[in-house]
């Protein structure tokens, strides 16, 4: 009997897992890194809720750190059979998984640094750049639409899901002893949507017993619209930022998001749409992807330049060092900063924040989602000040979001996605998608004919047992936090609360009332 577990991505859209079982095989679809509040991030440095040794092989939908960045910590602790995926996918990885490295074992000497003035323990990084090394060498690369064996009586096919460059949606065949019918389950990874530049519409064939699909967005339908109409509201966002005087910052992934904005104003330079300006693409990493990204320039679609323009247009500085991104933080206006991360939880787009945040003139101009807890979450929801290394700012620039630039499918497209791999006579798990999103989802899937017991919200942990008919829950098998804290923990309630705290003190102009607040604070807290 095969059972199928979800280790990542169950209300949440980060940490990417899915590990099924059958005939004493163990197959991980996609090991990824957890972002988003604090206890949500404590999960990469926790043990796996199983161990990596016994995990025979692993298929990756696409080279994302929220769905590959726990690869080498699963190695270091065990794991070392194939990881199959695209070639686009693994070119991108030799750069994404050191990069991630990098940042494991600099945050790690950081930590280290506090716990010795405090006299405490050290601590190892979650894993390191030779942990990455040795997960590299364990990629096997595959064409899309190949059928090939991954384990014995199991196939698999990577087929094309139009999220990012390289991203599949993987098929899985299992042939189990004692069984006429071999299982059939589509794994969906991340889905794009129909208008995206460099890739076409996502693909896979019907006949699936069980789908598990992707539903970040699957409570909410964008506006329609083209390439082109995408490129019209960047003009008019950037015009009008550029016309206060202030530097614009966007924080931006820097894998497809930063590519495709490049590609843009490129285009919108180029056709005198916009003023020249000074472009930077501030992340070592995005600037080491671009280059991957310009070796598949003849298997890309809608480029509006010639490839060998491509992301090569004089006004643009892709910087390098260090020092190349602080000097510029001494540009006071007229730049265009496109930086990582995209939620603003770590990397170069913090300095930028805290030097340009606080600016009536500045701009910020999200174009990525931003999961619940993260730094870019709270400022595109209208805080009035943020705390960014240990500074408490006053948000004053303008806050802009364009929602087309998207890598995921909307709710209409998810859907029409779906049904396109219709009928499943078995279940349709919905996951990579935060519970609200999820849940009306199910609701659109079921006003479609589906029945309401076929369709799963599966939450953080939980287990499956893939049996004939309807699946049955097996419950939550690590349960390793609360999922209570999953979109909101007490520590971002923590933050909030000082942050507000501060305000009021500093509303208050009368000494005595700001000693009469503080001591109904220490009532409630002795209370």
């Amino acid at each position: 009997m095969a059972t199928l577990s979800f280790y990542g991505a169950a209300g949440t859209v980060t940490g990417s897992s899915s590990l099924l079982e059958a005939g004493g095989r163990r197959i991980l679809i996609d090991c990824g890194m957890f972002q988003g509040n604090k206890t949500v991030s404590e999960l990469n440095e926790k043990p796996f809720p199983y161990d990596p040794s016994s995990v025979d092989c692993m298929v990756l939908t696409h080279a994302h750190i929220d769905h590959s960045g726990l690869i080498p910590k699963l190695v270091k602790q065990g794991f070392n059979g194939p990881i199959y995926t695209t070639e686009a996918t693994a070119d991108l990885l030799d750069f994404m998984l050191m990069d991630s490295a990098a940042i494991q074992e600099a945050e790690t000497q950081r930590t280290n640094r506090r716990r010795q003035r405090k006299g405490k323990k050290e601590i190892e990084p979650a894993y390191t750049k030779e942990d990455a090394e040795t997960a590299l060498k364990l990629l096997v690369p595959r064409e899309y639409e190949e059928r090939f064996e991954i384990l014995p009586d199991v196939q698999a096919r990577l087929w094309n899901a139009g999220h990012m460059l390289g991203s599949s949606s993987v098929d899985l065949k299992v042939s189990e002893p004692g069984t006429d019918h071999p299982l059939r389950i589509l794994f969906s990874g991340d889905i794009g949507p129909e208008e995206k530049a460099f890739h076409p519409e996502p693909d896979a064939p019907q006949g699936y017993d069980y789908l598990i699909c992707e539903s970040t967005y699957g409570d909410r339908d964008r506006d329609d619209y083209t390439l082109e109409g995408r490129r019209a509201a960047l003009k008019a966002e950037l015009n009008e930022a550029l016309s206060r005087g202030g530097n614009v910052v966007i924080p931006s992934f820097a894998v497809e998001r930063s590519q495709e904005l490049l590609h843009d104003i490129g285009v919108l330079l180029a056709n005198g749409d916009i003023p020249q300006t000074t472009v930077f693409l501030d992340s070592p990493l995005a600037s080491k992807v671009t280059k991957v990204f310009m070796q598949y320039t003849d298997d890309m679609a809608d480029i509006d330049v010639p490839a060998s323009e491509l992301f090569r247009h004089p006004s643009f500085k892709i910087t390098q060092t260090v020092d190349d991104s602080k000097a510029i933080n001494k540009i006071r206006g007229g730049a265009i900063i496109i930086s990582a991360s995209g939620m603003c939880t770590a990397g170069r787009i913090k300095h930028h924040l805290r030097n340009n945040i606080s600016r009536k003139d500045a701009t910020v101009l999200f174009v990525g989602y931003q999961a619940p807890g993260t730094l870019g979450s709270i400022i595109r929801s209208g805080a009035e000040e943020v705390r960014i290394h240990g500074r408490h700012l006053k948000v004053r620039a303008q806050i802009r979001s364009l929602g087309n630039y998207s890598a995921h499918a909307d709710q209409a497209e998810l859907l029409d996605w779906i049904f396109e791999r219709c009928p499943i006579p078995g279940s349709i798990f919905l996951n990579h998608g935060e519970d609200d999103a999820r849940a009306e989802l199910k609701r659109e899937i079921v006003k479609r004919g589906v029945e309401e017991g076929k369709v799963f919200l599966p939450t953080l942990d939980e287990r499956f047992e893939l049996t004939a008919g309807s699946p049955e829950s097996k419950g939550r098998a690590a349960q390793r936090i609360p999922m209570s804290q999953v979109t909101r923990d007490w520590q971002n309630e923590h933050a909030a609360l000082l942050i507000a705290l501060g305000q009021k003190l500093r509303s208050t102009e009368d000494p005595d009332a700001k000693k009469d607040l503080l001591a109904k604070l220490n009532d409630a807290l002795e209370g």
